[in-house]
């Protein structure tokens, strides 16, 4: 792996740092390249023979791809080249065209490439289904293997990859002793060659695996087809044949190797970014460079090009930091093919076949065969591998583009319904998306449903058109008329309820936010429902709309929380101190769940003085601050005042004659009303609250005091066992501002309390401070 900080292809001019930095980059590229160019010659070989092109024709499209699509692609660390998956087609264009006019086409489609990347669609391959990829990699991997086999087994390959496995059986009695042996040699030790010692495998095993065969069957002087080089491959006299007619299948063929080669090159290119850390790919930009390079490849005779994961992953891994690994592979090819094409002579075709065989089965990855299988898009695979196989590679991944299109479809139109019994009547669930292709359906289930009895119609619905729409207004109407009820219960976007307001039933640019049931309150979505209740007593309403709750509680959340519920552990971190007001929900405010806080709430957020909580009404608190501190060992205290709040209202204004238990009470704030009293007045993110308000703040300050005068929670305080921290929730503006002892200004949560330090959030700018450890708040004030 290479970290972005290696990567410096840009370097800035100046003082001689610039060639300092090119000469560091060159100690790891030069050496990468070296692996990259061992890797590259034997496999340019063979998808030259496996393509039916001159042998020459892979060597010419490895040095263009290196220097070319190098030094001009996007992808500074991917490896360009002849390519695996495009043997298929380069195969059939050949026997249709000839190999001259096969060159023409890849100066066009290069030319293609080009026009594509400028006008910046590159990204647009990525749309195409991951599962149509890597169909159409296996596809390739089987016809090649269909196809090799026969070379290893010492006969010539068929016309199809149907006719290769018709015929294999009779290869496989008729086996050539000598080129069989070659074949299954290399077949061997590339499968091998993963388990030697990591000093052995630090030599490509491709390289090794020619190598070993070669000098066998030259020592040994086994008669066998060898490899046909030209004299001079240097000597290239050499110009793409434009066809005399039959131009629809001459620019067919130019579209479908052009955007074949564009997708395998992107992929590619995608996947190479996720194996280092460097700079991203310019995919736009990869792409002109892959065009340029397959306009030159065509115009000297070359197989067509595209990045190679192959050479790539082998670039990254042997630590190349910049795009000059790709382009000094490219030189030491031709350096190879100017000094030494003799020796390409000695290979055996059956040691390259071998080769290609291991290849082409390693293109059918089980893991991606997995992947797709986990995401339901199994039948893409195999529906694109037997197209590539059967029939070829362009209407096979046409096939598969249609096939995943059927599939969204299909998943973006579904709707799950069914129904069932429950105690008071009948209850149907329609779940996924309620469109028109789902009222057979839907119909059938609402129309059994027996007549005049009381059924809850429940929509968790995404999208509802209106079709779906006027069936389930017109049954609904229908079965209430037949004295039936319907509740319809929407959980989600209110679809049916915006229709039956005369609404549209589709998509805005900008949906109404609609609150979750976890936090709305009972009579927003109960109202929804169309179950809340008429003007009855207080007692009855709250009542029913609790045991409403509780209901929607066990459908709906249960199962959801049980996994968060251990009945053998209880250990919250934190004591928080709150007013009984409904609308403070503590786990919403602090976004936590079953075992976070343990929640003492009375009115006022108020704290007894420990002597009066020792014996009598107080002494329920006392007890609950000893267990949270000294059994449950939380590690901090939150007292959390809130605005508007009726206890601070009412020791302003005074406590009704008829309240005595409330007067009472609030006596434990007359600290918090000394302090508005005589202290200055505190702000809250630079404004001042007024009033009641003002008072909430001072309250939490003083209630912080009276928490220290408790021993158990001074001696934790005095070992750095516990914090204690004030809380204000704005009830006007939903924002919760901690208190910051250090400017003595409640600050919005956005400022982080860690430990004993407090970080300010703001800007991306920290500032951090120590927190004192004398009280927040002196002892009696």
């Amino acid at each position: 792996m290479i970290t972005a900080a290696r990567e410096r292809e840009h370097a800035p001019p100046g003082d001689g740092a610039r060639g300092q930095r090119i000469l560091e980059n060159l100690r790891h590229d030069v050496p990468a390249s070296l692996v990259v160019f061992l890797v590259a010659v034997p496999l340019s070989l063979g998808i030259a023979l496996a393509s039916g092109a001159p042998i020459v024709a892979g060597l010419i499209a490895a040095i263009v791809g290196g220097v070319v699509a190098g030094a001009l692609g996007g992808s500074v660390l991917q490896v360009s080249g002849p390519a695996a998956g495009l043997t298929v087609i380069m195969a059939e264009t050949i026997a249709e065209f000839g190999w001259a006019t096969t060159c023409a086409i890849t100066v066009l489609a290069g030319a293609l490439q080009v026009l594509l990347g400028l006008s910046r669609i590159a990204r647009a391959a990525l749309a195409i289904s991951p599962a149509v990829v890597h169909g159409m990699l296996a596809g390739i991997g089987v016809t090649i293997v269909l196809a090799q086999l026969h070379v290893v087994l010492g006969g010539s390959a068929q016309s199809s990859p149907v006719q290769n496995l018709l015929q294999l059986p009779r290869q496989l009695l008729d086996a050539h002793g000598a080129a069989t042996l070659v074949g299954v040699l290399t077949i061997a030790i590339l499968l091998g060659w993963g388990r030697l010692p990591a000093a052995v495998r630090k030599v490509p095993g491709p390289l090794a695996a020619i190598v070993a065969v070669t000098v066998l069957s030259v020592v040994t002087g086994m008669t066998v087809p060898r490899v046909d080089v030209p004299a001079n491959v240097l000597d290239i006299r050499f110009v793409p044949l434009f066809p005399d007619g039959g131009w629809f299948d001459f620019g067919l063929a130019v579209v479908t190797i052009a955007l074949v080669a564009s997708v395998e090159s992107l992929l590619s290119a995608v996947a190479v970014d996720k194996m280092h850390s460097g700079p991203r790919a310019d995919l736009n930009r990869e792409l002109i460079g892959q065009g340029a390079a397959n306009m030159a490849s065509g115009a000297i005779g070359g197989l067509p090009v595209t990045g190679v994961i192959v050479r790539s992953s082998t670039n990254v891994q042997s630590g190349a930091r910049t795009r000059a690994s790709a382009i000094l592979h490219g030189l030491w090819i031709l350096l190879f093919v100017a000094v030494l094409a003799g020796l390409l002579r000695n290979i055996p075709l059956a040691a390259l076949a071998g080769l290609l065989v291991h290849v082409g089965a390693r293109l059918v990855n089980f893991a991606h065969i997995k992947d797709v299988l986990r995401h339901g898009d199994l039948p893409v695979y195999l529906v694109t591998v037997l197209g590539v196989v059967t029939i070829d590679l362009l209407t096979g991944v046409l096939i598969g583009i249609g096939v995943a299109a059927l599939l969204m479809l299909r998943r973006l139109l579904w709707s799950g319904i069914h129904a069932e019994r429950d105690e008071d009547g009948w209850h149907v669930v329609v779940e996924g998306a309620l469109s028109a292709l789902s009222i057979p359906r839907l119909s059938a289930v609402l129309n059994g449903i027996p007549r005049g009895s009381r059924v809850t119609l429940e929509l968790v619905v995404d999208y509802l058109d209106h079709a779906a729409f006027d069936l389930l207004s017109a049954w609904q109407q229908s079965h209430e008329k037949a004295g039936g009820t319907v509740v319809v219960d929407e959980v989600g976007h209110p679809w049916f309820e915006r229709g039956k307001a005369g609404e549209p039933t589709v998509h805005k640019r900008r949906a109404r936010q609609v609150a979750p049931r976890w936090f709305a309150p009972w009579s927003e979505w109960q109202r929804a429902q169309g179950t809340a209740l008429p003007a009855v007593p207080a007692q009855r309403t709250r009542e029913s709309s609790m045991r409403r709750g509780v209901a929607e509680f066990e459908r709906r959340t249960a199962d959801l929380v049980r996994p968060y519920l251990d009945a053998d552990r209880h250990e919250p971190q934190t004591l928080f101190i709150t007013c009984g007001d409904a609308r403070i929900v503590p786990n919403v405010l602090t976004s936590s769940g079953p075992g976070d806080l343990f929640t003492m709430r009375n009115i006022g957020n108020l704290v007894p003085a420990h002597a009066t909580c020792a014996e009598g009404a107080e002494s329920s608190l006392g007890a609950s601050l000893e267990f949270a501190v000294d059994v449950l060992k939380v590690r901090e205290v939150v007292v959390c005042g809130h605005s508007s709040c009726g206890a601070m209202k009412a020791l302003l204004s005074g406590t009704p004659d008829d309240a005595p238990a409330l007067r009472s009470w609030l006596r434990h704030a007359e600290p918090g009303l000394e302090r508005y009293r005589t202290r200055p007045p505190l702000q809250v993110e630079g404004e001042t609250p007024a009033g009641a308000d003002q008072l909430a703040l001072h309250n939490v300050l003083a209630q912080l005091a009276r928490l220290r005068e408790y021993p158990s929670i001074a001696r934790a305080e005095a070992r750095g066992d516990i914090e204690l921290l004030g809380m204000y929730f704005d009830l006007g503006s939903a924002r919760v501002h901690l208190y910051d002892p250090e400017t003595g200004v409640f600050r919005s949560a956005g400022s982080r309390i860690t430990g004993r330090r407090l970080t300010s959030g703001d800007g991306g700018r920290s500032t951090e401070a120590p927190v004192p450890v004398e009280p927040v708040v002196p002892p009696g004030g």
